[in-house]
């Protein structure tokens, strides 16, 4: 394997490693002339030294994962969170590198957009997932209440106009059959079904959000590494919309590490925190004059020229 990078990854690189935290490396190589060739190029090679699958990581375990050029650079294009973190990565966190990761990082820029949304979208998802704005279930409830106090027989379509809509509730426009669709809080409910049959469905998203909102309440069941990843996440994104990078380590790690650790309230601290810091970032790429998309033929080129340099041609920097 032709490593252009190797580099020492996750809580090492953000500065939230503990004691007992295991140790994870990422790398980018180039795919052989033959692969290339044969269209066989791996996204991926990965190496673990776990055993068993299904045991928590311990500080003893070591992950690698290396990705070809080619995948690299589509992830980066993508603005998926693990390119965009190994594009940041000090010095001091590599292990090995060789100039063509140099020329990619010196045009690191080139992947940002306002449209991070890989960042974004997974801060967001965590957020919801433990009910950090009660919307949704507001949203849910007030469906549940016009609904049960409708005949149970009737079709949606008999009080389509007088449904509900909001911020998780909303109706579809007929689709080819011609059917009207209405979503709530994600779960899409055809305009032709009967009304039981539409509270059973609204009923269950309700109870079982309810219940993690609950839970979400009392502090209990909380994923805090998730959490956690939720909020680096966004201070990542913040960071390249107002200061156009990311330094690592970052300069909330501490603040990580307690949220991490759960030694902050869920309901009264976290979840309004996130929910700002979240809105937040938002508002700011929605102003950022940064690019929609990235320019995606000139990374084409950019791989074209690389493999060239470094396979057909047979030069080696």
């Amino acid at each position: 394997m032709k490593l252009i990078v190797k580099m020492k990854f996750g809580s090492h690189l953000y500065g939230t490693d503990t004691p007992e935290s295991d140790t994870d490396y990422k790398g980018v190589f180039m795919p052989t002339k033959e692969e290339i060739y044969l269209n066989r190029v791996p996204k991926s090679i990965s190496i673990k030294t776990k055993q068993n699958s299904n045991a928590k990581n311990t500080a003893e375990d070591i992950d690698t994962e290396i990705y070809s050029l080619h995948y690299f650079i589509h992830l980066a294009c993508e603005g998926e969170m693990v390119a965009l973190d190994m594009l940041h990565a000090p010095v001091n966190m590599l292990v090995e590198y060789r100039p063509l990761w140099l020329g990619i990082i010196g045009q690191r820029d080139r992947f940002y957009t306002k449209n991070l949304k890989a960042f974004v979208s997974y801060a967001r998802k965590q957020a919801s997932k433990y009910g950090v704005k009660g919307s949704r279930l507001n949203d849910a409830k007030r469906v549940l209440d016009l609904l049960e106090n409708t005949p149970s027989l009737l079709r949606l379509t008999s009080i389509w106009d007088a449904l509900p809509e909001g911020e998780h509730i909303f109706k579809h426009p007929a689709n080819e059959n011609g059917e009207r669709m209405y979503e709530v809080c994600g779960r899409k409910i055809g305009e032709r079904v009967i009304v039981s049959y539409a509270v059973d469905v609204v009923q269950r998203f309700y109870d079982s959000y309810g219940e993690r909102a609950r839970k979400a309440a009392n502090n209990e069941g909380i994923d805090w590494k998730a959490v956690s990843h939720a909020f680096r996440a966004a201070y990542q994104v913040k960071q390249i919309l107002t200061e156009g990078k990311i330094i690592f380590p970052l300069k909330e790690a501490e603040i990580l590490k307690k949220i991490k650790a759960g030694e902050y309230d869920y309901q009264s601290i976290v979840a309004p925190w996130l929910d700002e810091l979240i809105t937040e970032v938002e508002e700011l790429s929605e102003k950022s004059p940064l690019p929609m998309h990235v320019n995606r033929k000139y990374w084409d080129e950019y791989i074209m020229t690389a493999v060239r340099h470094e396979i057909i041609m047979g030069e080696h920097e």
